[in-house]
């Protein structure tokens, strides 16, 4: 029989604990975001950048973008005595002129000291001429721009200030975990101040054209003008700032990446001190180990960053870093992907020893490198004259010898040989294509079609062998699976 006392007991028990649990995590099981919104949002502030826009001089028959012809003002719909004839009149520069500033962006930022300095992205001021930055209690100050880093995408303004300025406080990106729940503030859209929260969903993701930043990936709902805006943690402390997202119709769709503190920090540093930024040049290309490169280098498994070039008179070949060389150990580190040894490189000080690990035919070897200093600079391409190629080799391949100009359109100073046509056959499951060209196979240089027809004639049958090659002018290394039969 149910004892109806001991029941109450019970109900009035939980009740009792239930009325200990803030509200808003008892209801929906979700952290509270109320107090850390109300303490952080008044370091937020919101920024305008203003770029001038060109002058047009119209000519003499010209017709204005404005509709009206060049030794008069335009009229717009309606002609000279319609409803918007004051309109456009009002706009129109009777020289035919029309120097009006463009339409401002906007963007996010916060401050990080009290006498004004800001941090933003580099991509919200880049081009601006006028900068203003609105404040929470929505005073409006015109900004000086200190310094501004394309590579990491981070920018330093100062305002004028009486140091009373509230201000961030800065945790540590390496201490984030997936699946911790983070906090974005910003002005999407222009909407000031918006509050949007999630959860990190992965770390030191790299992006194309960013290898030197290890971003965060968040499902924080990001959108235009939250650019530049802080990502706190639960302790409310800034770890990232919010650059971009991933998206298919320019809106939020799940993926958003912001850069981490350790980064923005060094960087602001710099900037504040030097104005410029360096970072730390290895001088290799590198490339990830796949399953089958690792089979072909006789590893266990795929780890590390495979060197598929080493540029000539660099840090790297000064060091003894070789093509070929698994890059497994950086500066105490491990490398686990070649995504990961950039900004492990980029943010050591230029003219710093760093020791590292590599594998190099199956055995690890330990080099000293003296850390350089990055420059920008390209590769260009060029595609070579076709001759008559040679049919001679295993692997089902047209190759041929490579020319001087062939030489001086790929950059190669010795040996290799140049794929001219690819047939059915293990070359072409590999993904060896017209174009490119061998430079080592199976571990072994190619100095020209000769040597190239003894390797392949070489090879072990049911193996699977790396080949480096060279296309468009970056070395790749490929892995070739010779057939059993």
């Amino acid at each position: 029989m149910l004892n109806i006392t001991r029941v109450s007991g019970i109900l009035l028990l939980a009740l009792l604990s239930f009325s200990q649990i803030p509200l808003a995590q008892s209801m929906t099981g979700l952290p509270d975001f109320t107090d850390m919104a109300e303490e952080n949002s008044p370091a937020v502030v919101n920024i305008k950048a203003t770029a001038k826009a060109p002058v047009r001089d119209f000519s003499e028959n010209e017709r204005s973008p404005r509709s009206g012809p060049r030794n008069g003002p335009p009229f717009g719909p309606g002609g000279p005595n319609g409803p918007f004839s004051d309109f456009f009149r009002y706009f129109y520069d009777e020289r035919g002129k029309q120097p009006r500033p463009a339409r401002p962006s906007q963007g996010s930022g916060f401050i990080v000291s009290k006498d004004g300095y800001i941090i933003t992205n580099h991509h919200v001021v880049d081009g601006a001429d006028i900068l203003t930055v609105t404040l929470s209690d929505r005073r409006e100050l015109k900004a000086e721009l200190i310094g501004s880093d394309e590579r990491s995408d981070v920018a330093v303004l100062k305002i004028d200030s009486n140091n009373d300025l509230p201000v961030v406080r800065f945790g540590n990106s390496e201490e984030l975990k997936v699946g911790e729940w983070v906090l974005a503030i910003g002005s999407p859209f222009g909407f000031d101040y918006s509050v949007t929260a999630g959860i990190v969903s992965a770390k030191s993701r790299s992006l194309p054209q960013d290898n030197y930043v290890p971003f965060i990936q968040t499902d924080v709902a990001i959108n235009p003008g939250n650019s530049g805006g802080p990502l706190f943690n639960m302790k409310g402390e800034v770890v990232g700032v919010n650059s971009q997202i991933y998206s298919r119709t320019g809106g939020f769709m799940g993926l958003s990446f912001s850069i981490p503190v350790d980064v923005v920090l060094d960087v602001y540093n710099q900037i504040k001190t030097s104005g410029t930024v360096s970072r730390g040049w290895l001088g290799v290309v590198i490339q990830d180990v796949t399953q089958e490169l690792a089979e072909s280098f006789g590893m266990q498994k795929p780890a590390g960053a495979l060197v598929s070039k080493v540029i000539e008179d660099s840090p790297a070949e000064k060091g003894g870093v070789k093509a070929g060389d698994i890059i497994i150990v950086f500066a105490e580190n491990a490398v686990a992907k070649s995504s990961d040894l950039p900004p492990l490189v980029g943010k050591v000080a230029v003219n710093t020893k760093v020791k590292m690990q590599v594998l190099r035919k199956g055995r690890k070897t330990s080099l000293t490198i003296k850390i350089g200093s990055l420059k920008d600079g390209q590769l260009a391409a060029a595609e070579p004259d076709s001759v008559d190629p040679q049919k001679d080799n295993n692997l089902n391949l047209a190759v041929q010898e490579l020319n001087d100009r062939d030489r001086q359109a790929f950059g190669i100073s010795n040996g290799g040989v140049i794929v001219r046509d690819v047939m059915r056959g293990p070359a072409f499951d590999a993904g060896i294509a017209v174009g490119d060209v061998i430079l080592e196979l199976a571990n072994k240089k190619v100095t020209g079609f000769n040597s190239y027809k003894l390797i392949t004639r070489n090879l072990k049958k049911g193996s699977v062998v790396p080949v480096l090659i060279s296309r468009q002018k970056s070395p790749l290394y490929i892995a070739l699976r010779i057939p059993a039969d």
